[in-house]
């Protein structure tokens, strides 16, 4: 099998119907969703598969979209396919780490609702976040550097595209002189908060206590981090990098990067939607993606990573 990375899309992916065609077709799944509605206190099925007001709301969001990407999962590993690496963007990084058997699906889900929780709680009012295209990463760290306020590089998403985060006057003065310093575009997010900035930390120290009860797994299987960008092997040292990842910049291009030299050969998108995917082609178009949202892919699955 050729070396196979797993990755997963975060906040941002969720859409109507993810993942029922799956919950239809597949006792694994149908077992993942059964639980969350029980244990979570919320009817799962609802949420993801019928008309609804909440999909979009950060907790409900989170389980929502981890349930589904934990359910296509467990039918992937049923198939016997497994990662050589795996990784995702912010509370995708919790399917990454189920993907690598760090941590056992349930309590992955149980930490997330508390995540989603807390992540909405802590949105202090005035918070924003913008996506910057066309200008390099130096030249957005520098200017958020020597911005008033709190902007801070939120997600280094590929070449070319950085989102910023912060105090809502601070990140417009910051794409402003963003703008005049070259970049193609700078456009204002429709979020609830200023996501991966200082201004959540708080959130993050709130999920210390949940992931003190987690039962850390050792596995062959590495992750890689978003905050360091570097796999880790050492499941102790998980529990503090997910409390820094809440309010620290999300480091994708630089985890992909990390994922090639490792000699990775194959990107597995797992999950609604093909973000990854396409911030792939930007990082190194020569590498491989498929995305895996329906069923029906699955075939496409067995014949490229076989």
């Amino acid at each position: 099998m050729k070396k196979t990375a797993f990755i997963f899309p975060g906040q941002g992916a969720q859409k109507l119907g993810m993942g029922q065609d799956f919950y239809e077709e597949f006792e694994e799944s149908r077992e993942v969703y059964d639980w969350a509605s029980e244990n979570l206190n919320m009817d799962m099925k609802a949420l993801c598969f019928e008309e609804n007001d909440r999909l979009n709301i950060t907790r409900y969001t989170q389980p929502a979209l981890l349930a589904t990407e934990i359910a296509m999962l467990k039918v992937i590993e049923a198939k016997g396919i497994v990662p050589a690496v795996t990784a995702g963007l912010s509370l995708g990084e919790y399917g990454a780490l189920v993907a690598a058997k760090k941590m056992s699906w349930q309590d992955a889900l149980r930490v997330i609702e508390r995540r989603g929780l807390f992540m909405q709680e802590a949105v202090p009012v005035g918070g924003a976040m913008s996506a910057v295209m066309g200008l390099d990463f130096e030249k957005v760290e520098e200017i958020c550097r020597n911005t008033g306020g709190i902007v801070e590089p939120a997600n280094y998403n590929c070449p070319g595209q950085i989102v910023i985060s912060g105090e809502a006057e601070a990140v417009e003065k910051a794409g402003a002189a963003i703008k005049a310093a070259g970049a193609k575009r700078v456009a204002p997010l429709k979020v609830s908060g200023p996501f991966h900035s200082s201004m959540l930390k708080g959130a993050g120290e709130q999920l210390k206590p949940e992931l003190s009860k987690v039962t850390w797994m050792d596995s062959d299987i590495p992750y890689v981090s978003n905050t360091i960008a570097e796999p880790v092997a050492d499941s102790s040292a998980i529990e503090g990098l997910l409390v820094r990842q809440v309010s620290e910049s999300v480091r994708w291009q630089q985890s992909v990067e990390k994922m090639m030299e490792m000699g990775v050969e194959v990107f597995v998108e797992i999950g609604p939607g093909k973000t990854l995917a396409g911030f792939l082609k930007r990082i190194d178009r020569k590498f491989p993606c498929i995305t895996i949202e329906t069923a029906e892919d699955l075939k496409k699955l067995e014949e490229l990573v076989c």
